[in-house]
């Protein structure tokens, strides 16, 4: 769960280090951003020699989380981080790099972002 100005790490190759949450998508009273919800983000933190520069706006999906996560079975799953995959648009749910590091969650798949699962090398 993050709010706005929460910090996340980037679990993509796009070359972002950093990002920083502006925006909850889902409607104008969102203060809390879930496993799987699209956020408005500000990158921080960049490699050199990317298409990225610091200040940039992006939109992200949030992939894990520290707050704990209860599944429909019951069980919790939480992450040792806060991290987040960038994406091109809202419509197409496609992730712009080309490889995920780290775990991933398995509703990421169930909430349209196949994609992403299939590129994680771990879904959980």
């Amino acid at each position: 769960m993050v709010q706005h100005r929460s910090m996340l790490n980037v679990a993509d190759n796009t070359g972002v280090k950093q990002l920083m949450v502006i925006q909850i998508y889902g409607g104008s009273k969102r203060k809390y951003g879930r496993l799987g919800e699209l956020l408005g983000c500000v990158v921080k933190k960049v490699l050199p020699n990317t298409t990225y520069k610091k200040g940039d706006k992006v939109k992200a999906v949030l992939v894990r989380t520290k707050k704990e996560f209860k599944r429909r079975d019951g069980t919790y799953i939480r992450f040792s981080e806060n991290a987040a995959v960038i994406i091109e648009d809202a419509k197409t749910k496609t992730p712009i790099g080309t490889r995920i590091f780290g775990p991933i969650a398995y509703e990421i798949r169930n909430l349209g972002y196949a994609k992403i699962a299939s590129l994680a090398n771990h879904v959980v």
